[in-house]
């Protein structure tokens, strides 16, 4: 009787056990986060651009490439069923899976069409789909980008990367804050620091006067996505 009561103490106060499958069809909140029957997943191993990252196309122009990483994942997997084999917990209470859509691996695929970069820093297993990517200039690799990670925290010295020369100018294009957001939908603005992530709504008390500069700032196309970033809404 002491071993069951020590069992279930671990499962209600422990959390999920490792290893355990969500099934569901997703909602895609931005190309390497999902949510399945309510639980926010994070797809492990690989690390793709936020929906308002922005990067150049092959002309060096302006391109919203998290918005194109999520369309692309929508598009090829948004309306089937997906198995997620979790692996642990992440940042804001997020699981940690591996999913996939029948047998196909949805993170591998991400990374080897080039919509997402192996996450290096904690994984190496996606890396010879990284090259191949990055080999047939598809997907961010066709043009010029901050590596996710470093877009996060970019400044002007923030490596570009590309699969062909960087233009001269990509420094500059992609280096400054983003005023404007990257899509006439995504109009949520946010400040993430490492205490909290506020969001606020057009309309709130202090939308109009929050300045969109710098890497602390976001901006989301809905609540769900601002959400599974593990922020709060302002409370005014």
């Amino acid at each position: 009787m002491k071993t069951v009561l020590v069992f279930l103490f671990a499962i209600i106060f422990l959390g999920p056990v490792r290893g355990a499958d969500l099934k569901g069809i997703p909602t895609v909140t931005d190309a390497d986060t999902v949510v399945i029957s309510g639980s926010t997943i994070r797809l492990d191993g690989i690390d793709a651009p936020e929906s308002d990252q922005v990067c150049l196309d092959k002309n060096g122009k302006n391109w919203s490439c998290g918005i194109a990483a999520r369309d692309a994942l929508v598009k090829q997997f948004g309306l089937v069923e997906w198995t997620c084999r979790t692996t642990g917990q992440e940042t804001y209470s997020r699981r940690l899976a591996t999913c996939f859509a029948g047998e196909e691996n949805i993170n591998q695929w991400l990374v080897r069409t080039g919509w997402a970069m192996s996450f290096v820093r904690y994984s190496h297993r996606y890396d010879p789909d990284e090259e191949a990517a990055r080999g047939a200039c598809i997907g961010l690799w066709e043009g010029s980008f901050h590596a996710p990670w470093d877009w996060r925290r970019r400044s002007c010295q923030t490596e570009i990367r590309g699969c062909l020369m960087v233009p001269i100018d990509a420094q500059d294009k992609l280096c400054g804050p983003r005023a404007i957001p990257p899509d006439p939908n995504c109009t949520i603005k946010a400040t993430v620091r490492s205490s909290e992530c506020v969001y606020h709504l057009e309309g709130g008390h202090f939308y109009g006067a929050l300045i969109m500069s710098g890497s602390s700032k976001r901006w989301f196309c809905t609540e769900a996505e601002a959400k599974a970033a593990g922020c709060r809404r302002a409370k005014r």
